[in-house]
């Protein structure tokens, strides 16, 4: 988790800033790293005699699917989330992507929750599910339920989620807007 402004997570910071990672993404992302490299080395160092249509189509199959887990993996290594005075705005992995970014004026409340969990969600990632909403689910344990005025739903997994939580309540009420629950 990043440092916070103030130590003591207090309602009267400027910004309030959490993260959650996940390591495990780092193996798989080496996965397609290496499948990756098995593309490239059929390509440079073939011996097939089978024609030039098999090797083309394994080494596009290998490569590809060596883009698409590791730039999957690496989008979910890690989730940012930044608090300020009007909005929440949620960046996942290296480049950012995807993003989200929520007004307080359309979080009607937050809570804390104890275990939010991959299996629940489908996996890691940008989640939905019709019965639970939206999720950011990078790693297994703490994390923040936001309620929304339109009756959606929206959780993300973060380090300190309890103090997120005091934040975002503490916000809302200054501003008059939301439930303190």
């Amino acid at each position: 988790m990043r440092d916070h402004l103030q130590a003591d997570d207090s309602p009267h910071t400027d910004v309030w800033t959490g993260r959650a990672t996940n390591r495990v993404q780092w193996l798989l992302a080496l996965v397609g790293a290496a499948c990756m490299a098995l593309g490239i080395e059929l390509a440079v160092d073939s011996a097939w005699s089978s024609g030039v249509a098999p090797l083309a189509m394994s080494v596009v199959g290998c490569i590809a699917a060596g883009l698409l887990v590791l730039f999957g993996t690496l989008a979910f290594v890690h989730v940012d989330l930044k608090l300020d005075k009007e909005s929440l705005e949620i960046r996942c992995g290296h480049m950012g992507l995807p993003r989200r970014r929520i007004p307080l004026s359309h979080v009607a409340g937050a809570d804390f929750t104890a275990l939010v969990t991959p299996r629940h969600w489908g996996g890691w990632g940008y989640r939905w599910r019709p019965e639970m909403g939206t999720a950011v689910v990078v790693r297994r344990g703490e994390g923040i339920v936001l309620r929304l005025w339109d009756g959606h739903t929206f959780t993300i997994t973060v380090d300190n989620a309890e103090a997120a939580v005091r934040v975002i309540r503490a916000r809302l009420r200054t501003t008059g807007r939301g439930s303190a629950r």
